[in-house]
């Protein structure tokens, strides 16, 4: 059996550190509102419903922050800040290309337990620009992408981490640096608990936070056949069965039955 395995970090909707990729798999996260009991945030900072348009954070002259409570579609650019530590600002232009119904055919190699398969998988793409003036990668730990799912109950999702390369959907995390003007084409994997609904991606770095949504039309995701098909990459390449995301890669039927 292979050893790759996906992981979702324990950690609240608030100040985004970078985490370190464990080997454990755990099932995916729920993220409620207000002091764990269960219930999801229902606005009541913000009891109009209308955006908020009070910059939140300190960033550059000249970047315009995307208003708190502000819904976007697939496509929109949101301007975003969150803060890493104290007095440490990162700011963000985020534009959500894509929300997509993924499956586990997509997982070859990797182990899927049971509480894993009870979940559903949602890719989440999107195009992340640096705009302020911190270098937001990381060279000790994975800082991931600040974006979270959004499922049917209104609750929020982290996003799973990899111990190596995922190639349907893969950079959930920064590079070791991220400095001003960088791009990153990031996607994100999240496991809804229940097979539950994918509805929005959400930007929410505290609690406190009215969110900055995206919806859209949720589209069949990439079923891998253009990515990575006759790259050269075999069980032998030093990254196992990862890069065996779809029927042609040569990963036989056998490998899911390590499943």
């Amino acid at each position: 059996m292979h050893n790759d395995r996906m992981r979702l970090p324990s950690r609240p909707p608030g100040r985004l550190p970078g985490r370190v990729v464990g080997l454990t798999v755990v099932l995916a996260l729920v993220l409620t509102g207000c002091g764990g009991n269960g219930e999801t945030p229902d606005g009541d900072d913000n009891p109009t419903g209308t955006p908020s348009a009070e910059p939140y954070l300190p960033v550059p002259e000249g970047v315009e922050l995307t208003p708190q409570g502000s819904e976007l579609a697939v496509g929109d650019t949101g301007t975003v800040a969150f803060e890493l530590s104290q007095g440490k600002v990162g700011a963000l232009d985020i534009t959500v290309t894509s929300l997509e119904k993924a499956n586990f055919d997509l997982f070859v190699g990797w182990e899927l337990t049971k509480a894993i398969r009870k979940t559903a998988p949602y890719f989440v793409r999107a195009t992340v620009t640096n705009v302020g003036e911190t270098d937001l990668g990381s060279k000790d730990a994975q800082r991931p992408v600040p974006l979270y799912a959004v499922d049917g109950e209104n609750r929020l999702i982290e996003s799973s981490l990899f111990t190596g390369s995922f190639k349907p959907c893969d950079n959930a995390t920064f590079p070791k640096r991220f400095r001003t003007g960088d791009t990153l084409d990031a996607c994100m994997v999240y496991l809804a608990p229940g097979k539950g609904d994918l509805t929005a991606a959400s930007f929410r770095p505290s609690q406190e936070f009215d969110p900055i949504v995206w919806t859209g039309e949720l589209v069949p995701a990439d079923d891998g056949k253009g990515k990575g098909k006759g790259d050269g990459q075999g069980k032998n390449d030093g990254q196992g069965k990862n890069d065996g995301q779809g029927k042609n890669d040569g990963q036989g039927k056998g490998d899911q039955g390590d499943n």
